[in-house]
This record gives structure tokens, C-alpha cells and sequence, in this order.
């Protein structure tokens, strides 16, 4: 696999009008190389504004979530490729897995990878992993993550091999936190990730690309639960993350959470009792 390395950040605006542009479904190959960002900055007052956002404290280190923003533009960039077989507006994030080795600092060089595979059928269409790095100049790879993204009415050939089980909390019955999430949070998610996708900014638009409203991103949902769980897990973990259904906004949102021997596990759920996120929390290996 080949590596291209960026000169700086792609410009996510641009990139989400040349997704409308070019969208399009077909194709059973990925782009056969690597995106990489050398010397990737991060501006204290962005991870200030997310941390606000999402729920984390403010210091001298990255949210556990917070390298998916440096990851991010990289990935529409391969995503929006003339070459990338799925079509970029209306995909929806399936699953997120990220391993951190230790919290990164906010000062550190950073260098940035993304790479996309595993393109695959899915029951209601296709779906693609894009998988990210984030290191140091010395090729340290400290935070790593796996996101699967959908596309409804895609088409793509069976996986050769099988993704690895989803995450199986077990929490009990009795919620630990009500959230009352606001109609903005999509907006305000938006503004602070760049992810301007329209089924979390325009109801419309969400209704057009088959979600029943506007819905909150699902890479919020995540950094909100791991915010809340805050000071209570190990620095080196893996965090598996499924979005098992759309978190309309506003609404009211229920957090469920258990110690385990070995780490957390947490569901987030509406009031009748349906799944929006399920999450664990593991030492990393």
C-alpha cells in the first residue's frame, strides 16, 4: 500500500461539497493507499471548545476521543475519492473502536494515518472501515481506531473474513444519569468536528437519507459516555463502541453503567428501554 503524504489538513467544506458532487455507489475496490499528516498541530482552544461540547474536563491532555477530530478530515478526503466505491453524504457510522496506548498530550507532534478496508455487505447495503493511527515522529503509534461506516442501498461482495464480536455489556436496570440532549447538539458537534454531514444538521435532509429526524453524531454519543466515566478507567484501554440506533434530537437519553473486573461497560438507551449506544471498556492490548 502506497502512502501519500497531505502538506496540511484537507479543508472538511470543501470536501463535503466535492462529496455532493461526486457521489456516487459502485465499485468492489478501496483506494489502495495511505493518507498521512506529518507534524499535525492541535490548537489548545479546539480541544477546550470539544471538551465543553462533550462533557470532558479541560487539561494539558487529549480526550481519549479527541484524535478522531485530526483522523476525520483524512478520512472524507479518501472518502470522497473518485476512487472510493461508496457514495459520502447520508453514511452513517455503524462502529468505533479505539485502542489509546497512553493519553497524548496536547503540545506533542503528532503524525496522523488513515487507511480504509474491509469493504463489505451489510444487510441494508454496504459498509467500509477506515482505519486511523496517531503517533509521533518516531512512528510510536499511540491511539489507533477502527470506524465502520454504512451505506443504505450500497452493494459490495461478502467480507472474506468476519469482523470481531460486537461489544455485550451488561448494565442493570436502573438508569445513573438522565441527559436531556438538545436540539443543537448536532450543530454544535458539528461546528467543533467539522462533521457537517446533513442527517445531523437538517431534519429534511436527515428524513431524505432514511433517519426518522435529525440525529446526534454518534462519535458525540461516545466521547459524552466516556466523559462521564471520566477518572474511573485505566490510561491504556480499548473503548468498542456500537451505534445501534439513532439518537433523535432533542430527546431524553438514559445512561446505564457496571464495573467489571477489568474495566466499565455502559449502554445509553431511550425512555422505552432501546439501545442508542452500546460501549466497553477494556485494558488495552
Amino acid at each position: 500500500m502506497m502512502t501519500e503524504t497531505l502538506d496540511s489538513p484537507p479543508t472538511l467544506g470543501a470536501l463535503y461539497g466535492r462529496a455532493l458532487l461526486t457521489a456516487r455507489s459502485g465499485g468492489t475496490t478501496l483506494p489502495d493507499r495511505t493518507l498521512e499528516l506529518v507534524n499535525a498541530t492541535v490548537d489548545p482552544d479546539a480541544v477546550v471548545d470539544y471538551a465543553h461540547v462533550c462533557g470532558f474536563r479541560v487539561g494539558g491532555e487529549l480526550p481519549i476521543t479527541y484524535p478522531h477530530m485530526l483522523a476525520f478530515p483524512l478520512q472524507m478526503r479518501l472518502m470522497t475519492d473518485r476512487e472510493f466505491p461508496l457514495p459520502a453524504p447520508g453514511m452513517v457510522h455503524l462502529r468505533n473502536v479505539i485502542t489509546q496506548h497512553r493519553p497524548l498530550a496536547v503540545g506533542e507532534p503528532l503524525v496522523v494515518r488513515v487507511h480504509a478496508e474491509r469493504l463489505a455487505a451489510h444487510p441494508k447495503g454496504a459498509q467500509v472501515d477506515l482505519v486511523s493511527t496517531v503517533g509521533l515522529p518516531d512512528d510510536e503509534a499511540v491511539w489507533h481506531s477502527r470506524s465502520t461506516y454504512f451505506v443504505r442501498g450500497a452493494s459490495a461482495e461478502e467480507p472474506t473474513d468476519e469482523a470481531p464480536p460486537e461489544p455485550a455489556p451488561r448494565v442493570g436496570d436502573r438508569p445513573h444519569a438522565v441527559w436531556t440532549v438538545p436540539g443543537d447538539i448536532g450543530r454544535r458537534y458539528a461546528a467543533v468536528s467539522g462533521d457537517v454531514n446533513p442527517i445531523h444538521v437538517n431534519g429534511l435532509a436527515a428524513k431524505a437519507f432514511g433517519m426518522p429526524g435529525t440525529i446526534a453524531h454518534g462519535m458525540w454519543s461516545k466521547a459524552r459516555v466516556l466523559s462521564a466515566l471520566a477518572g474511573r478507567t485505566d490510561e491504556a484501554v480499548t473503548v468498542d463502541a456500537v451505534f445501534r440506533s439513532p439518537l433523535r434530537i432533542p430527546s431524553k437519553a438514559f445512561l446505564y453503567t457496571a464495573a467489571t473486573t477489568d474495566g466499565w461497560d455502559a449502554a445509553l438507551r431511550s425512555k422505552s428501554g432501546k439501545d442508542h449506544l452500546l460501549l466497553t471498556v477494556r485494558p488495552a492490548s
